[in-house]
């Protein structure tokens, strides 16, 4: 086996033990890591977490998640103690590629999610809903098991929830049997929420899914097909939602940066 089978998604199988799982090998961009893999490793690492007796959590890392750990400790570590860090912007990616770090390419957390529900359909594990509006997380249960028959939700809860509602919230999804938590609370809230609950939750896969369940619904729309194949689903955004230019910000800043630092190493 060669190093970039290993570092495409390629179980990994130590002498004597044909269970040895797959590790995705983890990067660091400007201190921020994130894991080298493609869709078909994180959908068969995702595989082996439902088969596995803990609770697993999956989170998305893009430039803007970069900058912001970068100030935000806290979300700092939750990215740290993640199981499965996927490359969702196409900035972290080129910057990783930049530094010829291996073979990487962009997974979507919100192409992923719909890959874990495939999954969880097929193996009879139960799905639970948490986040966004009342309405949006009613429509996006619905829209879920017309999408993968036999997909079980079984549990939802909107993200208008207090802190004095959260033990409530934690029996309920324990007690649902779900094995896939899906948490759309935004970045970085629902990764916080990720870490500070993660040891309480008996969920196998817990993935952040940010604005996923409004997408799922049609608001908005995600960028035609066409700006995703040429990597340009930012730039689409950006044009169609001019409130996101606050946000779109970090991706000169995260750019400097990367630059900068290519500079410095050679």
């Amino acid at each position: 086996m060669s190093i970039s089978d290993i570092e495409s998604g390629v179980p990994v199988h130590s002498p004597g033990d044909a269970r040895a799982p797959f590790r995705p090998r983890r990067l660091h961009i400007l201190g921020v890591p994130v894991d080298a893999l493609n869709m078909t490793a994180a959908v068969n690492h995702v595989s082996q977490m439902l088969s596995g007796d803990r609770t697993h959590t999956v989170l998305a890392v893009n430039p803007e998640k970069v900058i912001a750990a970068q100030r935000n400790d806290a979300l700092l570590r939750a990215l740290q103690n993640c199981d499965l860090l996927v490359p969702d912007g196409i900035g972290v990616v080129m910057a990783a590629r930049l530094r010829d770090m291996g073979p990487i390419e962009r997974v979507p957390g919100s192409e992923l999610m719909p890959e874990i529900c495939r999954l969880a359909a097929g193996g009879g594990h139960g799905v639970f809903l948490f986040g966004a509006r009342p309405d949006i997380v009613a429509r996006t249960a619905v829209l879920l098991e017309q999408a993968h028959p036999g997909l079980r939700v079984v549990g939802t809860r909107d993200g208008y929830i207090g802190e004095t509602d959260m033990d409530r919230l934690i029996d309920d999804i324990n007690a649902s049997g779900a094995d896939v938590l899906f948490v759309a609370l935004g970045s970085p809230r629902q990764e916080l929420w990720i870490e500070r609950y993660r040891a309480r939750l008996r969920v196998k896969v817990c993935q952040g899914v940010g604005g996923t369940f409004d997408a799922i619904c049609g608001y908005p729309r995600r960028a035609p097909l066409l700006f995703r194949k040429l990597n340009l689903e930012w730039f689409y955004r950006l044009v169609t939602q001019p409130s996101r230019a606050h946000r779109q910000l970090a991706l000169p800043v995260f750019a400097a940066r990367v630059l900068s630092e290519a500079v410095r190493r050679r």
